[in-house]
């Protein structure tokens, strides 16, 4: 059975390329990007995994263009790992003009700028993969081109996708990074329900009132709740299962570090009540905002101030780490925390008076 890495962008037509592509019954690791050096992050992630296995693979990319710089290193990767004996192919699906120096290089460059990536994957999913169609998609594939071209006179499915757009672009409840497998199958999920709605009429105001209660079906367990409160659960609940990789030390105090989770007063204390054992959370920002809680356990201002010069209040407290680097990977996050961590316990034990 083929195995496929997807690589797609982060908006609905990047999106919508990985909800075609589960129509297809291959194994599938999917992962999503921006534009930038998330892109370049990505293939190595996906480099990494395929070097580490045996498999035969294809790398799919959907809605991202390639630079001629970055794609020449990618196909001679892929090229290394054939030349030792595997077989590892790339296919690349791709509508914006940006590409069109790469994709005359590339002969696994397609590049077609009258099509969303949405409908080239499609197409081409339908000429080259095994492919079980449901019976909703040719009428969401004409959505999702429409809006994402910009397509207005095309009235009706202009209007939804207007809809679904935004649907993708406010479901931020789920960190894509920590989470990437579940935000994206949230997302996939919420697109998967508004695509079979379409034949209804005034289809595009019936999505934009369910929205809301589609979100909230998605985390609703039992008792029902607001969105906040049961997105809320939901997200402690997942940290609790990174206990393991998410967990720092400092001094004598347990601390759980994650990233970019934001609405950190609410789901630091619902985290902290849940797990008491933990002393402090600590949420990083994109751009190296640290944001502390604590439950009466650890004095998190001295903590801030300690590792960027930062402050607050016993509880609540935050500051920014100088010089640090985005990142599109937890494990890269936390190795910059840990560097700090050892500095300034170093700084301590350098202070401690000799016996």
């Amino acid at each position: 059975m083929k195995t496929i890495h997807h690589l797609s962008h982060i908006d609905l037509d990047g999106y919508s390329c990985q909800l075609i592509m589960k129509s297809t019954p291959y194994t599938i690791y999917s992962y999503n990007a921006n534009y930038g050096a998330e892109v370049i992050e990505r293939l190595n992630q996906i480099l990494e995994i395929i070097e580490q296995s045996k498999d035969d693979a294809t790398i799919l990319i959907t809605d991202l263009n390639l630079y001629p710089d970055e794609a020449k290193t990618l196909d001679l990767r892929v090229k290394k790992l054939n030349d030792a004996g595997r077989n590892i192919t790339i296919t690349l699906l791709d509508h914006h003009g940006s590409g069109e120096k790469t994709a005359r290089q590339y002969e696994w460059y397609y590049l077609d700028t009258e099509r969303s990536a949405t409908k080239i994957t499609y197409e081409y999913a339908k000429e080259y993969f095994e492919f079980s169609e449901p019976s909703w998609m040719q009428a969401y594939v004409d959505v999702v081109n429409a809006v994402d071209l910009w397509l207005q006179d095309e009235h009706d499915n202009f209007e939804y996708g207007k809809v679904c757009m935004r649907l993708i672009n406010e479901t931020r409840e789920l960190s894509r990074v920590i989470f990437a497998n579940e935000d994206r199958h949230y997302k996939l999920s919420l697109l998967a329900q508004a695509a079979q709605m379409l034949a209804a009429d005034n289809a595009n105001i019936i999505l934009d009132e369910k929205i809301h209660l589609m979100k909230k079906a998605f985390f609703k367990e039992n008792n029902d709740d607001t969105l906040d409160n049961l997105s809320t659960k939901h997200i402690v609940a997942l940290l609790g299962e990174k206990r393991k990789e998410m967990t720092i030390y400092y001094k004598d105090y347990k601390g759980f570090l994650s990233y970019a989770i934001g609405n950190t007063s609410i789901i630091g204390n619902g985290f902290l009540t849940t797990y008491p054992e933990y002393d402090f959370i600590l949420d990083i920002g994109p751009r190296g905002t640290m944001s502390f809680r604590a439950n009466n356990k650890v004095n998190v201002a001295l903590i801030s101030k300690e590792w960027a010069n930062g402050g607050g209040h016993p509880n609540a407290a935050g500051g920014r780490i100088q010089g640090f680097k985005e990142q599109f990977r937890y494990d890269k996050v936390k190795e910059q925390i840990q560097n700090i961590i050892d500095k300034q316990e170093s700084i301590a034990g350098e202070l401690e008076p000799k016996s």
